[in-house]
């Protein structure tokens, strides 16, 4: 006679001893979870109670006092780094898109495998080594250091978050739709741009806010490539421009307790920056799923 295959479910101390394993690894992931959130508010806590006293109109809208004194405010970081961030965006979030249409959509596999195992390798190149990579190919030709610069760093560093992103998105848009217009007869570049691409906009979306939040904050790349500016507000990028993060670097490194608070009145700024832009990246995620799904 043939042994039972449903033995060991039915042995009763087997399923206690799976049930105990079960509730033991979802206590652990529970409070793994909890413990991950309790940083997050705790770092975002801390940042607020000891920031939130700097915080007014005139430190929004000033900009940065003279010689290092305190007393002054942001204005010329903030619009310098959206100024750096803009030029990396616009450099980055095309072609990464577009790589990731190629080797999605056209590329056989011997092309796009090799490709996506580059753009890993380039997300896992710590910043440091971009930026002094590009102060050898850009600040040490024309000279002197600028936010054009530090926009080519930081676009470098988006690149292979975009593109993979846009990759993980494109393979999710429902086969039988490319399929359909192929049975039509469409042109599979036509079927890419009417179909494949509007069906994963909310999704190349997300993919290209997420990169842009992870960038706002770098500081290697920017204490490198553009360290010397004006005290006003600049806004030609072939010269320096002020930036939050080396504003923050700078008033940190003070030895004043007023321009430490305002170092952490600047990162509550950037941190607010950044967890809005998540919290948009998300819900247009969230309305692209459902868009695929249905």
């Amino acid at each position: 006679m043939s042994a039972n295959p449903h033995a060991l479910l039915l042995d009763r101390g087997n399923l206690k001893r799976r049930n105990r394993f079960n509730r033991l690894v979802s206590g652990v992931s529970t409070i793994a979870a909890i413990l991950a959130v309790a940083v997050l508010a705790i770092v975002v806590g801390s940042v607020f109670l000891k920031g939130v006293s700097a915080l007014s109109w005139h430190f929004l809208t000033a900009p940065t006092a003279l010689f290092g004194e305190s007393g002054g405010g942001i204005s010329n970081a903030i619009i310098g780094s959206a100024i750096i961030v803009g030029i990396a965006a616009v450099i980055a979030i095309p072609i990464g898109i577009l790589v990731a249409i190629y080797t999605t959509e056209f590329a056989p596999a011997s092309i796009a495998h090799p490709v996506r195992f580059v753009l890993d390798i380039l997300n896992g190149v710590p910043t440091i080594i971009t930026g002094i990579f590009v102060y050898g190919l850009i600040v040490v030709p024309q000279g002197h250091p600028s936010g054009f610069a530090a926009s080519i760093a930081l676009a470098i560093v988006m690149l292979p978050i975009v593109a993979r992103t846009a990759q993980e998105v494109l393979t999710l848009v429902p086969s039988t739709l490319k399929e359909g217009a192929h049975a039509l007869g469409i042109a599979p570049w036509r079927t890419t741009v009417r179909i494949t691409i509007p069906t994963a906009a909310g999704g190349l979306l997300t993919g290209a806010l997420l990169a842009v939040a992870r960038v706002a904050g770098e500081t290697a790349p920017i204490l490198l490539l553009d360290f010397i500016f004006t005290q006003g507000v600049q806004t030609d990028p072939g010269q320096g421009l002020a930036s939050i993060p080396y504003f923050i670097f700078q008033s940190s490194e003070s030895p004043k307790p007023e321009a430490h608070t305002e170092a952490w009145a600047a990162a509550l700024v950037l941190i607010a920056f950044v967890l809005a832009l998540n919290v948009v990246a998300r819900s247009f995620h969230a309305r692209s799923r459902k868009r695929m799904g249905a």
